[in-house]
């Protein structure tokens, strides 16, 4: 029975991965000061001007992030309200050679920054976190194609061993799948399932917890992304935020394997559904192609179609012990007092009475 388990469940995995997958946006970067950061949703009739270029670089990093290891080069590594990496290239120990498109804020990085950040590898732009690229209706997904287009318009995948270089133009092709999620639901317990569901009524149980969720950590990310919102996603990452914008406050899950060095309660780590399914790491829906920071603080607030940029947008919700109804993501967030030292003692049982988690996908364009 094991046996079988494992080879439904790698089957799914495999149908995940080689799904057909749709243009949605292009982005266009051009590299060197005051460049433009384009984006279009035509496929390059026209475009839309969303940030410019503060300072451009021309060098890659060989000490690349560990879990950049899961993702092919050229494509983009890491997609987050704070940061995009791109992949370029393997290095000798397996980790990626990447660079980086990093928002406005981190001209000035926050103090005690424990995510992955190399300053001279990075293209700074004026684009605010959580907006446009990073997380405002224009972010690409875990895997998406670099590309750069000859005179002809022709467009190239990036070369292996890619540099970046000034005056140049690149593009980031995002792509989703043609047959989209309406959710997926982690039941936060040991052995819990994760099961994916879609509009024709299929669902599919994908992987199993091996460790659930209890306490929020502080991850920096998280101070640009508002409560139950997608932070960032990478081949071993999805990270949530718990906390309001400008706090800080989240959980992550990570795939088992790249898992085993995170032993603390803020760590959701899952597994496949039998050990003959293979790892997790870099595969979707969960670690490629499928999830994206995208929420903007103002949608509310505007007056042409709101109600088409709510559902535009990914949200987490919980369903607590005792309830059988699905809520909004409880406020969990740290106060300034407790963003350096040690953690405190009611961070590790702060998510202790959910019981399972609910990823809503975006209901419109699907």
């Amino acid at each position: 029975m094991s046996r079988l388990l494992g080879c439904l469940a790698l089957l799914v995995l495999l149908q995940l991965s080689s799904i057909g997958s749709t243009e949605i946006t292009r982005i266009k970067v051009w590299n060197q000061p005051n460049g433009t950061i384009e984006a279009s949703s035509n496929k390059g009739k026209s475009w839309r001007e969303v940030g410019r270029v503060l300072f451009p670089t021309n060098k890659t990093n060989s000490n690349g992030y560990t879990a950049a290891r899961w993702v092919a080069d050229g494509k983009v590594a890491a997609t987050a309200v704070n940061a995009i990496h791109i992949k370029t290239a393997t290095a000798p120990d397996g980790d990626g050679i990447i660079f980086s498109l990093l928002p406005r804020e981190f001209l000035q990085p926050p103090s005690y920054y424990r995510s992955y950040l190399s300053s001279d590898t990075a293209i700074y732009t004026d684009i605010p976190a959580g907006e446009e690229i990073f997380g405002g209706g224009v972010a690409p997904f875990v895997g998406n194609s670099i590309k750069l287009a000859y005179p002809d318009g022709t467009m190239v995948d990036i070369p292996k061993g890619y540099q970046p270089h000034l005056y140049e133009k690149f593009y980031i092709i995002v792509e989703k799948p043609q047959e989209y999620p309406r959710s997926l639901v982690i039941e936060n317990v040991r052995g819990g399932e994760v099961t994916i569901s879609y509009y024709n009524g299929r669902s599919e149980v994908i992987a199993r917890v091996v460790r659930p969720v209890s306490g929020i950590g502080r991850f920096e990310g998280s101070r640009y992304a508002s409560v139950g919102r997608i932070r960032a996603n990478h081949a071993g990452v999805l990270d949530v935020s718990t906390s309001t914008l400008g706090r800080i406050g989240g959980f992550q899950i990570v795939p088992a394997y790249h898992g085993q060095k995170f032993g603390g309660p803020q760590w959701l780590v899952v597994g496949p559904v039998s050990s003959e399914a293979g790892s997790l790491e870099g595969t979707a829906p969960l670690f490629k192609a499928f999830i994206r920071p995208d929420y903007l603080p103002d949608d509310l607030l505007n007056d042409a179609g709101w109600m088409d940029r709510l559902l535009e947008r990914f949200l987490v919700e919980v369903k607590l012990a005792g309830s059988d109804k699905w809520q909004s993501m409880p406020i969990r967030e740290y106060d300034d007092y407790y963003l350096t030292g040690q953690i405190p003692p009611w961070s590790a049982k702060t998510l202790q009475n959910v019981v399972a988690f609910r990823f809503l996908f975006p209901l419109v364009n699907n």
